[in-house]
């Protein structure tokens, strides 16, 4: 059946079809399926040694090796934990140590193997759906990563919703240029394994030859975090982007400055808020209302449930800031070794706004919150602010200590005019926008912002960082 996650029955229901193209090369799903399965024997003997859990530890680079070595773990039942191909020794322990008995896997252990001849192999053993499909870590940029333990059953139950929203078409082809061993990658791929289309994949990201791609390998969709999106705008002299159907935009929130710029460029653009826990995706806007500005993030995807609760665990009303609460079909199983999902779903630590029809505005995230002279300020609101001040390409916010206020309101700000010309225009820009103690207080122009593995705003380190370059901005009222 369509949505069944296995690169054996994909073969079966689309032989000719293009699973992949990658390094000027196609594998059709037939072809795929043996590539996969000439990989399976080495996995098996792998799996031989690996911990009670039969896990694999995969490097996850973005190879047609190891994208086939993933379809072949999919296939066994075997569930695996992506690593980073850029991590250090210290960071591959620090996820190594869960798992002392596991087995680790590199895209060049395989990269060798012959093409099976029989592309469907040796019957795998029976999975059920809840049997874990991978175990994914969190970035951990608050603390110690934890692994999110996703099943067969949270992945399918994304894809299927995926799918419902995009309403998938005949000739549509996914790049996937995110990284595989992150959670948006990993699910680009399960996608069109599950719908039985094409992957395009990329080894990095580079704005000129995803734009080539949408010309030369018929790319209809791909997933972006903003900082590529904004690379691609500039890169794109002849527009090739409002050729593609759609382009997903998520790990970070998008400014409302570069959603506009799209709109205006007629490009399909889709704001989406998804996590780790929930196998990526939660909240998408809808293809519908694609080519045309519109606030926030989408409702969510059939088959996710989004609540916004107080402090105390009720819902909130239409219009009224809350913890996101997300559960569903889609959201994990519980951490490794950790806290299982309570019923009433998924805390995930981020503040957001539904309004009266299930859209969702996230307004970042709790432990991100300022709280200055008794005011709740969210960064996310005061960025969104700034970057529609010309001359400011992006911004971050965070607190810093202050004897009077206990925290105020900084910014970092990456421009393309003279700072002192953005320190003008700042107050015409922000007055209609911010109520006054959400303005910041001290400014920083830097020539870039940092950037966690995920692609969103470092503001710990901005803030470790930036403290020498701030300095205070006190406009006319």
């Amino acid at each position: 059946m369509v949505d069944e996650l296995s690169i054996r029955a994909a073969a079966r229901d689309a032989p000719n079809s293009p699973g992949l193209i990658a390094d000027g090369r196609t594998w059709t799903f037939e072809a795929l399926a043996q590539f996969a399965a000439g990989i399976i024997a080495r996995v098996e003997s792998a799996s031989a040694g690996a911990n009670e859990n039969g896990q694999i530890l995969l490097r996850c680079a973005n190879d047609p090796a190891t994208l086939a070595t993933i379809l072949a773990l999919i296939d066994r039942g075997t569930s695996f934990v992506p690593m980073h191909p850029r991590w250090t020794e210290a960071e591959r322990q620090v996820v190594a140590s869960d798992w002392p008995s596991a087995r680790w896997i590199v895209s060049s252990d395989v990269q060798s193997s012959a093409a099976a001849e029989d592309p469907v192999g040796s019957a795998p053993p029976p999975t059920t759906m809840e049997a874990p499909l991978a175990v994914v870590y969190t970035s951990g940029t608050t603390g110690r990563p934890k692994g999110a333990v996703l099943s067969r059953r949270a992945f399918v139950a994304s894809a299927v919703g995926s799918g419902a929203n995009l309403s998938w078409r005949r000739d549509d082809r996914w790049l996937l240029c995110m990284p595989l061993c992150h959670i948006g990658g990993l699910s680009v791929l399960t996608r069109c394994l599950a719908a039985r289309k094409c992957v395009v994949l990329h080894s990095k990201f580079d704005a000129d030859e995803a734009l080539d791609s949408i010309v030369n390998d018929g790319v209809t969709l791909m997933s972006v975090v903003p900082t590529m999106l904004r690379r691609l705008l500039a890169a794109d002299r002849h527009n090739v982007l409002s050729r593609a159907r759609a382009i997903l935009v998520g790990g970070a929130a998008a400014p409302e400055s570069l959603m506009r710029a799209c709109a205006e460029r007629n490009i399909a653009a889709l704001t989406t808020y998804g996590l780790t826990e929930a196998c990526s995706q939660v909240t998408v806007q809808s293809p519908r209302d694609a080519r045309q500005f519109e606030p926030g993030v989408g409702r969510a995807l059939p088959g996710v449930r989004v609540d916004v609760v107080d402090a105390l665990g009720h819902s909130v009303n239409a219009g009224v800031a809350g913890e996101i609460r997300v559960g569903g079909a889609t959201l994990m199983s519980g951490y490794w070794r950790g806290e299982s999902v309570p019923p009433a779903g998924c805390d995930t630590g981020d503040h957001g706004v539904l309004d009266g029809v299930g859209r969702l505005e996230v307004c970042g995230r709790r432990s991100d919150l300022i709280v200055s002279g008794g005011e709740n300020v969210y960064p996310l609101e005061v960025e969104r602010a700034l970057e529609c001040c010309p001359g400011v390409q992006s911004a971050a916010v965070f607190g810093t200590e202050d004897a009077e206020w206990d925290h105020v309101v900084s910014a970092a700000l990456v421009v393309d005019v003279p700072a002192e010309q953005v320190e003008r225009m700042l107050a015409d820009a922000l007055r209609e926008r911010l109520a006054r103690f959400k303005w910041p207080r001290r400014l920083a122009f830097v020539s870039e912002l940092p950037l966690s593995a995920d692609g969103k705003p470092d503001r710990a380190r901005l803030a470790r960082d930036a403290a020498s370059q701030l300095t205070p901005w006190a406009p006319e009222r």
